[in-house]
């Protein structure tokens, strides 16, 4: 049989996808504009954007035969409340794309059987090649042309029906399939989420200063957090949703039940003393086969001092006096930069105690 646009995306569903749409393997307008976000300095450490910034202008520069991109996206928004409504003052902030498994793993094993599936029912061979936010593809602009949403003015990717809570994944193919009808700006005059950036790291519509964001802070950054940057970061140990939950497209949004989604035990609400606590092995084993392994342990150590130092709550004074036996069984703690940023939580959780508290 000859393969159609209608029968991947139906079949692309009963693989699990929540969402799939076509585009042309074209030279769009808004491919053009990573070079100049790049000689901003914008991507601050994230050097493997610059070292692929010219295959990212063009999917034909990644498979030269390219001639459509099928875009499949999942929703992993789960029934956890937003962080914005779970406001204890010594909770953790976890992003929520974070909690459960790695998506790249999760869709990753979809796309390969799609793409099996493809070279079954196709009459005739085809290249393809796919990828789950690893490759040099701008994956938001190619969706926004398969018809998926728009990009909304926090850089995210908006769905009318969906809201903003979806990870994106791509197949370039040789096939010259039907594209879709590109999605349309629906963010109209809203500014909530740039108004409600704590570091101001949305500077303009659509345009992101990475190195301000607090994702990039508690994520890509491997070295010590810039100290005018850490009292921003609040109580984040790991991304920043703020943006996308304040955003009125996800008031309702689609609600995913798929068990890879849901929170691990040990990051669902999780307070901030009970994860600084936690023994480097304890961490290690909730870490494994998800999403956060990309800070790295000491990483996550390093944001949690600070979050805990951002706390100014009374109880998160004495969360760095550990037992010698406590201290010795997580390594980590002995990190040179994650002691410098506990030394400036004892510091600024100091500097928050009341005078006659007793503490």
């Amino acid at each position: 049989m000859s393969l159609t646009s209608a029968s991947i995306k139906q079949q692309a569903l009963a693989l699990g996808f929540d969402l799939c749409g076509v585009a042309a393997a074209g030279e769009f307008p808004q491919l053009q504009y990573l070079r100049e976000w790049l000689d901003r300095g914008y991507a601050g450490e994230m050097v493997y954007l610059e070292r692929g910034a010219e295959r990212r202008r063009d999917v034909r520069h990644v498979l030269p035969s390219a001639r459509s991109v099928i875009v499949a996206a999942m929703v992993y928004n789960t029934d956890r409340p937003y962080s914005t409504e779970v406001r204890g003052e010594t909770k953790a902030e976890v992003s929520r794309y974070a909690w459960g498994d790695d998506y790249h793993e999760v869709m990753g094993g979809r796309l390969q059987a799609l793409v099996d599936w493809m070279h079954r029912e196709c009459g005739e061979p085809f290249d393809a090649r796919w990828y789950v936010d690893t490759g040099p593809v701008q994956e938001r602009v190619y969706a926004q042309y398969a018809g998926l949403g728009w990009i909304g003015k926090n850089t995210c990717l908006i769905n009318p029906e969906l809201g903003s809570w979806i990870f994106l994944s791509e197949i370039i193919v040789s096939l010259a399939l039907e594209p879709d009808q590109a999605g349309f700006d629906q963010c109209g005059t809203c500014t909530l989420c740039l108004e409600a950036c704590p570091t101001g790291a949305l500077v303009a519509p659509r345009v992101l200063d990475a190195t301000q964001c607090i994702s990039y802070l508690t994520i890509e950054l491997k070295g010590a957090i810039p100290e005018r940057a850490r009292e921003g970061i609040g109580r984040h140990v790991y991304g920043c949703d703020i943006c996308q939950e304040v955003c009125p497209w996800n008031l309702r949004p689609a609600v995913s039940a798929r068990a890879e989604w849901l929170p691990r035990a040990l990051f669902d609400r999780p307070a901030l003393t009970d994860l600084w606590h936690a023994s480097d092995e304890r961490l290690r084993s909730a870490l494994g086969s998800s999403a956060m392994t990309r800070a790295k342990l000491t990483g996550l150590r390093r944001n949690l001092a600070t979050a805990i130092g951002n706390s100014g709550h009374p109880e998160a004074a004495g969360a760095f006096d550990e037992s010698a036996e406590e201290f010795e069984a997580s390594p980590s703690k002995r990190d040179p930069v994650v002691r410098e940023h506990v030394e400036w939580a004892r510091q600024k959780l100091r500097q928050a105690r009341p005078a006659d508290n007793g503490l």
